[in-house]
């Protein structure tokens, strides 16, 4: 990869020097700037902890080798870092948001996501991008002078818009919001502190969320060789792979198959953090940027794939959604699953007095309550999950 040397700062990189602050004034750190503070914030916090015990596809007794959403947001902040790095950018803010993007993810991998947000279908629903947000803003208490982590305007930018802008500019919701409205958390934090919902987010947000989208794409590749539920000879059928496959089969024949697949994983990576940084550059010279706000206002995502590349990544993705994510095998623990985060829900909501004590709200009217269990569900690890079921439950599944 010709990624490794940092370019000078681009002019239309994020400046923690000029960072819009945060929402409870703190006195400036004498050795980390802004951003990498929020970094080390979000690395100490107990929802970054709780993600290496939640599920990313594959449930734990599976395998160790299988990824969790820690090892997953792992591996999405070195893609992010790679991309900030060789195009000028922010990397400790590029690493913050990465580091934060998934906390709000529920235990159970997607399968939870759905269950609570079928849960709470009468209560405003439930967004992963938005408990991101009420983690990070309100429900994390290390803190003796205000509640969440106070993270920099910028990084909670990032957290809630590193895909694009939740509305327009009459305030009408767009794209994943069109049809059920922005989160209420979303609309009632940016009161607060104005997140300009109709702009895009930095560079930095959204090379973030381009590090995610190449962090699936060859992992997951990698988790279902690994798991069987494809063979190497299967990829044929996608182009980008399948050149790469030549490529190491010109350069060294018929390898053991792990290295054929590690070959294929890291090759895919560069090919596509590559194809990130050209197309990037030719946007941001297209744009003749020369701030990051120029960024927000730019009307279109500076940072992005190339149409090839794009093309390359819904192939991908096209053709992991039946040969993994609804794998037979796949969907059978997460129905179970489903039904455990169904179960717990229902229970906190007619047994409120059966949460902990610092979640129970004695005057809670049933909106309240609802959103109150789907918080503390939400925290859960796979195995506290169970383990509560557990508790409240005469039957409960195995996930096997």
């Amino acid at each position: 990869m010709a990624v490794a040397s940092a370019r000078p700062r681009a002019a239309w990189a994020a400046d923690p020097a000029r960072s819009r602050g945060r929402l409870h004034a703190e006195k400036p750190s004498a050795t980390r700037n802004e951003f990498r503070r929020d970094c080390d914030r979000v690395i100490h916090s107990s929802a970054f902890r709780r993600l290496k015990h939640k599920t990313q596809v594959f449930v734990s007794h599976e395998g160790d080798h299988f990824r969790t959403r820690l090892t997953h947001t792992l591996e999405v902040t070195q893609i992010a870092r790679a991309l900030a790095r060789a195009l000028g950018l922010d990397e400790d803010l590029a690493e913050a948001m990465a580091l934060a993007h998934d906390l709000g993810h529920p235990p159970f991998g997607h399968a939870g996501e759905r269950a609570l947000d079928q849960c709470m279908s009468a209560y405003g629903g439930f967004d992963h991008n938005a408990q991101s947000l009420v983690i990070v803003t309100r429900l994390e208490r290390r803190y003796a002078s205000f509640d969440g982590l106070n993270l920099t305007w910028e990084t909670l930018e990032g957290i809630v818009k590193h895909n694009g802008p939740l509305i327009d500019a009459a305030g009408k919701p767009v794209a994943r919001y069109a049809a059920r409205g922005v989160p209420e958390a979303i609309l009632d934090y940016s009161r607060r502190q104005d997140l300009e919902l109709s702009s895009y987010a930095s560079a930095e947000a959204q090379i973030a969320a381009i590090a995610d989208d190449i962090a699936y794409d060859a992992h997951d590749l990698d988790d279902g060789l690994r798991a069987g539920m494809f063979g190497v000879n299967e990829l044929d059928s996608l182009p980008a792979v399948k050149d790469i496959l030549a490529q190491v089969r010109a350069r060294y024949g018929e390898i053991e198959r792990p290295r054929l697949v590690n070959e294929l994983t890291r090759r895919l990576i560069a090919r596509m953090i590559e194809d990130v940084i050209a197309e990037t550059d030719r946007r941001a010279t297209a744009f003749a940027l020369r701030s990051s706000d120029e960024v927000r206002k730019a009307g279109r995502p500076v940072a992005g794939f190339s149409e090839t590349a794009a093309a390359a990544d819904r192939t991908i993705k096209d053709f992991l959604t039946p040969h993994m994510y609804r794998h037979q095998r796949v969907l059978g623990i997460m129905g179970q699953a489903e039904s455990v985060v169904s179960d717990l829900f229902g229970h906190f909501m007619h047994r409120p007095a059966d949460l902990p004590p610092e979640w129970q709200m004695d005057t809670a009217d049933e909106h309240t309550r609802a959103r109150r269990a789907a918080d503390f569900i939400a925290g859960m690890t796979d195995s506290y999950a169970l383990e509560q079921h557990r508790r409240f439950f005469d039957s409960t599944p195995e996930l096997r």
